[in-house]
């Protein structure tokens, strides 16, 4: 992850597009466009927006087959 890529996150029950302004060893900082607040910084952790993109799968059908 570097400094001025987009990344989706879930923000409540939607989707948000963000763009990295700062990366730190376990968190990055998002500048999100809300509709009453442009230019919001948000904090996520770096495991959290790759467990996103990833499709979820249980475990448990990947053994079985």
């Amino acid at each position: 992850m570097e400094l001025n890529d987009k990344v989706t996150f879930s923000f409540g029950k939607d989707t948000k597009e963000g763009v990295v302004v700062k990366v730190f060893p376990k968190t990055v900082c998002l500048r999100v466009d809300f509709p009453n607040h442009e230019g919001k910084i948000i904090k996520r952790k770096i495991a959290n927006l790759q467990k996103e993109g990833k499709k979820k799968g249980s475990k448990k059908s990947k053994e079985r087959k």
